[in-house]
Order: C-alpha cells, then sequence, then structure tokens
C-alpha cells in the first residue's frame, strides 16, 4: 500500500525571505530518503530539501520563483508505486497552480503560466509568444524569462515611460532575494539605524609577510591555506581585547559589549551578492585554529552551501575588499546590530620615509590602508583610534 508523504520546508528559522529556486528533480522521477530534491534561495543561503522517504515524486506545489515559508508543502512522495495510467495533461496540472484554462490571445491560446511567471513577463513587458517554453509541453518557466531577459538586451523593451531620453538601449537584470536583501540591509544600516564615522590607518606588513612566508609550508602540510586574513583576525582579536567597546551593540538604555568573540568576513560570491560567515569564537583560537577555520567558512561560501547556523551571532565584522584591488573603501557599511566594522585594504609597495641611524631615508615597504567603521552612538575617536593603533602596532611587531 502507497502513502503520500509531504515535502515540508523547515530550514528558514531567521524570518529572512525564502523562494524556490531549482527543483532538482520532476514529477513521476524517483527519489531516495534524504536525497535533495529541490533548492530554496534565502536572502543569505541556499538550502536544499530533502525527500522525506524513499519512493517517486507524485506533484509538486511550489514553482521556481514562489515564495515558501517554515510549513509549508513543497510536494509530495509517493511511497508506492506511481500510477503511470495519469497522462500528461494530469501530470502537467500538478506542476502549476490552480488558474484560468488557457484562453484565445490575438488568436493565440495562452498557455498556463505559473504566478512568478506571470510576475516576471508583466515587469519586464514581455509577451509570452516572444518565448519559447523548455519546460514540459513547451511551459514556459521561470528561467526561460531570464534567460530571454539576460541574452536579448538589443530587443527587449523597457516598459513605457522608462525609457532615457534619447531612447538608449538597456536591459533589466532581475534581483534574486540575496541581493534585495543586500540592498534593504544596507540602506537601514547607513541611513536609518546608526551615524557612520570611518577612521583611517596605514599599516606596514612586513613582520606578517615574513612570517607568513616562513611557516606557510608547515601549514600546508596539515591541509590548511595560511592567507593573510587569517593575521588580521588574529590582530583583531588582540585589538578588542584592549577595546572592547568595539565588540558591541547599541540598544536605547545600555550599550551590551559582548564577551565572545564571534569575527564575520565579508565574502563576495563573484557577481551573486556578499554574505558573511561567521567564525566562532575567534578568541578561542590561535592563528593555525583561525586559518582552519577561515578555510571552511570561506569554502563553504563559495560553494554555497552555508547554513543559517554558519552566519549567525556575529559581534564584529572584517571586510577584506583588498583582494579586489580596492585601496580604501568609505565607509563600509556596519553590519547591524553590531557597532563597528574593519576594512583591509590592497597590499601594495611603497615608499616610506623611515629614519635610520639618525637620517631620513626612504625605505621601501608592503602597506595597506585599514579602516575602521563605526557607530558614532557607541564609540567616539578616541576609542576608534586606539582599536587601531592597537591592531596596527599587533601587525608590524609580530612575533617580537
Amino acid at each position: 500500500m502507497s502513502h503520500n508523504i509531504d515535502i515540508c520546508f523547515t530550514e528558514n528559522q531567521d524570518g529572512t525571505t525564502a523562494v524556490i529556486s531549482n527543483w532538482l528533480k520532476k514529477p513521476g522521477d524517483p527519489v531516495s530518503a534524504n536525497e535533495p530534491v529541490a533548492e530554496v534561495e534565502t536572502d543569505k543561503v541556499v538550502v536544499e530539501v530533502s525527500a522525506p522517504s524513499d519512493g517517486h515524486l507524485a506533484s509538486i506545489a511550489k514553482q521556481n520563483g514562489d515564495a515558501v515559508e517554515p510549513g509549508d508543502v513543497l510536494g509530495i512522495i509517493s511511497t508506492g508505486q506511481l500510477d503511470y495510467l495519469i497522462d500528461n495533461q494530469e501530470l502537467e496540472a500538478t506542476q502549476s497552480p490552480p488558474e484560468s484554462a488557457p484562453m484565445e490571445t490575438n488568436g493565440h491560446t495562452r498557455p498556463k503560466l505559473s504566478p512568478a511567471v506571470r510576475r516576471l513577463l508583466k515587469e519586464h513587458n514581455l509577451d509570452f509568444q516572444q518565448l519559447s517554453g523548455s519546460g514540459r509541453g513547451g511551459r514556459i518557466t521561470v528561467k526561460d524569462v531570464t534567460h530571454f531577459v539576460e541574452s536579448k538586451p538589443s530587443t527587449f523593451v523597457p516598459p513605457m515611460g522608462t525609457v532615457p531620453e534619447g531612447n538608449i538601449r538597456s536591459h533589466r537584470l532581475p534581483l534574486d532575494p540575496m541581493r534585495k536583501s543586500i540592498a534593504a540591509h544596507m540602506v537601514q544600516s547607513l541611513l536609518h539605524t546608526s551615524p557612520h564615522v570611518t577612521t583611517v590607518f596605514e599599516a606596514d606588513l612586513s613582520r606578517i609577510i615574513a612570517h607568513r612566508k616562513k611557516h606557510k609550508p608547515d601549514f600546508k602540510e596539515q591541509g590548511i591555506n595560511l592567507t593573510l586574513s587569517a593575521y588580521f583576525v588574529e590582530a583583531a582579536v588582540h585589538a578588542i581585547r584592549q577595546v572592547p567597546t568595539v565588540n558591541s551593540r547599541f540598544a536605547e538604555d545600555h550599550i551590551e559589549i559582548f564577551d565572545d568573540i564571534n569575527i564575520g568576513i565579508a565574502t563576495a560570491l563573484d557577481d551573486k551578492g556578499l554574505v558573511v560567515p561567521v567564525l566562532q569564537q575567534a578568541h578561542a583560537k590561535n592563528l593555525l585554529g583561525i586559518a582552519q577555520d577561515l578555510q571552511n567558512i570561506t569554502d563553504k561560501a563559495r560553494s554555497r552551501k552555508l547554513g543559517t547556523a554558519d552566519m549567525r551571532n556575529g559581534t564584529f565584522t572584517i571586510s577584506n575588499h583588498g583582494v579586489s584591488g580596492s585601496l580604501m573603501a568609505s565607509p563600509i557599511i556596519i553590519n547591524q546590530p553590531q557597532s563597528a566594522i574593519l576594512g583591509i585594504g590592497k597590499m601594495e609597495k611603497r615608499v616610506v620615509v623611515q629614519e635610520v641611524d639618525g637620517n631620513d631615508a626612504m625605505i621601501i615597504k608592503p602597506m595597506c590602508f585599514i579602516t575602521l567603521t563605526l557607530d558614532h552612538r557607541v564609540l567616539d575617536a578616541y576609542q576608534a583610534n586606539g582599536f587601531l593603533s592597537e591592531l596596527v602596532g599587533f601587525l608590524e611587531n609580530y612575533g617580537s
């Protein structure tokens, strides 16, 4: 005897927006217990939804692009033999939300379209007749629409009233949940939550570069890549211990200073957005432990395998924007509800004037700009400059 078992979405526990991004199986496909059958994208991570049991995917309740909430049923698993007497029309109907029957439009039959597809067609002022459907029976999918928009910039016609003067050609890149969340978070942090102030220091990285060159082979033997970021995390932990208020958050009647130092590492996913996985309990780790944890969380981030637990409980954030060539960025938007964010610029060799044997000498050194953007409700210039003085001193005297 067969049984029907719901495939439910349960992962999203932090109130973020979530949508179906991709079905890995189609109705009729066999599935195994715990085998991923769909991907749900939140504004932070992509979560795999697995089959609750062996069987066949009998039906799909949510389509690509549809919003989902914890507890929603995404589809149904049949644990017995799937009834293959269901004809293609009935199977197609299980894939689409209830909607009106196909209708005649200018002599053409309008195909069934999911709400997400109809929304995208309207947003981009497209007619369904312009697209070829890749779904079952030629059905138009969300991917068909987005691919058409991205690959046809010269033929895309924006809605009435949006064409700039001179009829400049353009095309639109639809916002995914992650990009929408980043945009809202940045505006909220900068314009509506905390007054941002940035202070700038410069650091000589000669000592940590020498240390890294000497010890990188030893780390590699243990399967760990020793990056400069590991030294910046270690330096941040040292400076926070000296100026604990940096590791805090603002409340209406108090400032909450955290005893744990959990450092978020801003990580770019190429052009897909930005995530901030958190290195938990950084204060309890040596350089080896920091380097290993950094490797783990950045690998997970770039392979889109982060879970919500990987980005919780951050108390301070580092943005190593120099890896993409930036010398300095200001302000770097504070990752609310934290009170400060550290910016590391590109390392480059520069001529520095230094006193040698009582005389000024021009010496080439590996230098970088380091910034601290702070919530001025919590920190003043005195604490901020004290923090950066400690951090730069730690880097410049590393190992001494």
